[in-house]
């Protein structure tokens, strides 16, 4: 294999690498996200009145507590789905870079 064509593959595999560190960041953030959410949902569970108050924007808004909860749990499910399609990028990257790392080693010995 020639100089030209190893140099592109580790470029290729740099690539990879950087793709692999921002599905994790991602990854990490919306594991935050579901944690709050999570927190948030139990103390909705909690006895209180009827009306809760939801962050809109830089604005506090009064909901009733069944809104916020069907709020908060769809968010959970986004977050989730999110997460799982994350979680295939994540192993399809990995895959890729494994392929790459057999090719450059087939090439380099």
């Amino acid at each position: 294999m020639s100089d030209e064509k190893m140099q592109q593959l580790f470029i290729e595999a740099q690539s990879y690498q950087q793709n692999l560190q921002v599905v994790a960041t991602q990854k990490e953030a919306l594991s935050l996200q579901l944690i709050e959410t999570g927190k948030a949902l139990e103390e909705l569970t909690k006895p209180s009145k009827e009306d809760v108050f939801k962050i809109v924007g830089p604005v506090l808004i009064k909901v009733k507590r069944a809104e916020a909860k069907k709020d908060l749990e769809s968010k959970r499910e986004l977050i989730t789905l999110r997460m799982k399609a994350l979680d295939k990028s994540e192993s399809r990257i990995k895959e890729k870079i494994e392929d790459l790392k057999e090719r450059l080693a087939k090439a380099g010995g």
